[in-house]
């Protein structure tokens, strides 16, 4: 089994099995790309043209090189000082016969030689490998080599790694974790890399035999850490404590293992959690492109009985305030997945996360997203955009009020003011939910609260679009179908199921299907997730198919009013067909516009514009619906002049026989 094991270890130039999918490059490696020296590359500079050069004396590989812009970059680097033979520590005499320019295949057919050689000079402990991998330059193509190294070994140990192997392997594993290396990762041609030493340290430490004596293993980059536990212990607890960069600041997480949770394991079991500081950097967030990693990369193996896991995070960057995810790292596709964790709590120094380990998903950590928007120009337009609103809708409702029984004389205008009077109170719902919504959103989210509060304005917001759809239907109803054929109580039935009816169901729905695994919501706002389950495709799909459908309404009332021959008995209500049309062709734009913005800020949260933009749309919804909706109406204005002017009538009437009164007051009985 040891000479497989050590065969292993020297076949780590040959190509290893790719992730499922790449990891990104560091980010700060892509910030100090080198430009070419001169005199490298012959021929001009041409965009997106390549080259290469041959890597100083001393190493093996090259250099590729990238044009853009009229300058060559560097974008690759397999320059190397170690290989198959230099790797590992061997006497002066053995030295020569390894070296030189033999290869590795020379030696392929003698197996038994090569093992006893290693053997002879080897220990048990992995430590012949050490002294020469501290000692090498973290050059690219050296970083990748010991990768590959580390990956062979984690696959060749099939069992039995003891505390001793631990060690060396984790001395091997932070020599290329170091933060002076970091830019250099993004120079391995095979992106894969990291997401490959993450797999094989978490492959190499489940083989890991824990005694009686807890394991505590603390390299700067690394900090493993494995105990027993049986059921009568009151839980567990691993806090690691390290530097993140080369200053004094000390970053620190912690694992927790309730003893609810140990009572599932059985006893005597092992659990080994693993702390990186910069391997978060190294992996960068593959799948969330605007994030970084803002804690510890924290890895836990635990027994398969125990589901759950509590894991604090104190946040490197406390200074901004910006959105937290809890995520863990998907080992098969290379990616952050947000869907086994959960935000449990956070203030401006940690974030508490609940996450539910498992073969796929071992490690975890926090992302922070790139960009905040908190602008106070956002605050102040929401609010005061909101507060306008809400009173221009109440304001609506109440003219509505006032002139009921002047504007609704014929079937048609009464189902029409019960269309203008449901979308302005749904919208009027939508706002206040939208305001508690906002206020339940921040650092920290009252869950549910903020479920019931995103519940809400989904409905009413939906509902807003539904009730525009039913005034649509009616417009089509009464143009193609005699208007009278059906009773006003069954039109007022199909109004309210159109209005109230599809946008609960579509609500329920939504919350049924999404809420169990937690993809409910946004990890940041109380609103509708759109990262892990695309639950904010409930809204903008319904509201933007109602907004096609309206317009295409509009459009056939236009071609049937111009071609139809209108009776005199048929002209007030195409009167009011065409006033609803024309509140339709208004509204409707105006509202899909608003939600067009919207969608605008999820695929570019980056934009500043686009926030304001929608902000605006947005928060004065409610005016434009006084407005165009209520006011403009000539019927509307004219009861409004009716009632007035009678308003005026009978004060001037009470002002007459008041004076009159005081004149000529009635004599009381002598």
């Amino acid at each position: 089994m040891t000479h497989v094991f050590l065969l292993c270890c020297l076949a780590f130039v040959l190509p290893l099995e790719s992730c499922r999918t790449l990891s990104q490059a560091v980010s700060k490696g892509k910030q100090k790309e080198s430009a070419r020296p001169h005199g490298v590359c012959d021929g001009l500079c041409v965009d997106n043209s390549h080259c290469s050069q041959p890597c100083p004396p001393g190493t093996q590989g090259n250099v590729g090189f990238l044009c853009r812009k009229k300058k060559w970059h560097k974008v690759t680097d397999t320059c190397q000082t170690l290989n198959a033979f230099n790797i590992f520590e061997m006497d002066s005499h053995l030295a020569q016969p390894l070296g030189g320019n033999l290869k590795i295949q020379d030696y392929a057919e003698q197996p038994e030689t090569i093992s006893d050689i290693l053997m002879q000079r080897c220990p048990k402990d992995l430590s012949c490998a050490i002294k020469n991998i501290q000692q090498s330059a973290r050059i690219p193509g050296n970083i990748a080599v010991i990768v590959q190294l580390l990956h062979n070994i984690s696959t060749a140990l099939l069992a039995d790694v003891d505390e001793a192997k631990m060690q060396s392997y984790s001395i091997m594993a932070n020599h290329i974790l170091n933060s002076k290396s970091i830019s250099n990762w993004t120079f391995i041609p095979d992106r894969n890399s990291s997401c490959i030493l993450l797999h094989s340290v978490n492959s190499f430490a489940s083989k890991l035999f824990i005694s009686k004596h807890p394991i505590d293993i603390s390299d700067a980059f690394i900090h493993t850490m494995g105990a027993t536990v049986s059921r009568d212990d009151n839980g567990k607890n691993f806090t690691f404590s390290m530097r993140v960069n080369d200053t004094s600041n000390e970053v620190k997480g912690r694992v927790l293992i309730t003893r609810d949770e140990l009572q599932n394991v059985p006893s005597p079991s092992q659990i080994v959690s693993i702390a990186f500081p910069t391997l978060g950097v190294i992996l960068e967030a593959s799948r969330f492109e605007s994030t970084t990693v803002n804690g510890l990369v924290l890895s836990v193996i635990l027994p398969k009985e125990l589901k759950r896991v509590s894991l604090i995070f104190e946040k490197i960057n406390k200074s901004e305030k910006r959105r937290t995810q809890c995520v863990s790292w998907h080992s098969l596709e290379s990616r952050w997945d947000q869907k086994v964790c959960e935000m449990v709590q956070e203030d401006s120094q940690q974030a508490l996360c609940k996450c539910r380990p498992s073969k796929l998903f071992t490690s975890f950590s926090i992302l922070m997203s790139a960009h905040t928007l908190e602008s106070p120009i956002l605050v102040y337009i929401t609010y005061i955009g909101l507060g306008i609103s809400i009173c221009s809708l109440i304001l609506c409702l109440s003219i509505e009020a006032l002139v009921w029984g002047q504007v609704t004389k014929t079937e048609i205008s009464y189902l029409r003011h019960v269309c203008i009077v449901n979308v302005a109170a749904t919208l009027l719902m939508a706002d206040v939910w939208f305001i508690v919504a906002s206020l339940l959103s921040g650092p920290v989210i009252h869950h549910k609260g903020c479920v019931a509060a995103t519940f809400f304005v989904h409905f009413f917001y939906l509902a807003v679009f539904f009730w525009m759809l039913a005034k649509a239907l009616l417009i089509l109803y009464g143009i193609l179908v005699v208007f009278h054929t059906l009773p006003k109580s069954v039109l007022m039935i199909c109004l309210f199921a159109v209005g109230y009816g599809c946008p609960l169901v579509i609500a329920v729905i939504t919350v049924a299907a999404t809420e169990p695994g937690k993809g409910y919501l946004r990890p940041e706002a109380c609103w509708l997730n759109w990262d892990m389950t695309k639950a904010l495709l409930a809204f903008v799909v319904p509201a933007l198919a109602i907004v096609v459908v309206n317009l295409t309404t509009v459009a056939l009332v236009i071609v049937k009013t111009q071609r139809a021959n209108i009776g005199s008995s048929m002209f007030q209500e195409v009167r009011a067909i065409v006033r609803i049309s024309k509140n339709i062709a208004i509204l409707t734009p105006l509202l899909g516009l608003t939600w067009g913005f919207g969608i605008a800020t999820v695929i570019d949260d980056s934009s500043l514009a686009f926030h304001i933009i929608f902000s605006l749309l947005n928060a004065f919804q409610g005016f434009f619906i006084l407005v165009f909706g209520t006011i403009l109406d000539p019927k509307i204005r004219e009861a409004l002049s009716g009632r007035v002017t009678s308003a005026k009538w009978i004060s001037r009437l009470s002002e007459h026989l008041s004076s009159e009164f005081s004149c000529h007051p009635t004599k009381g009985p002598s």
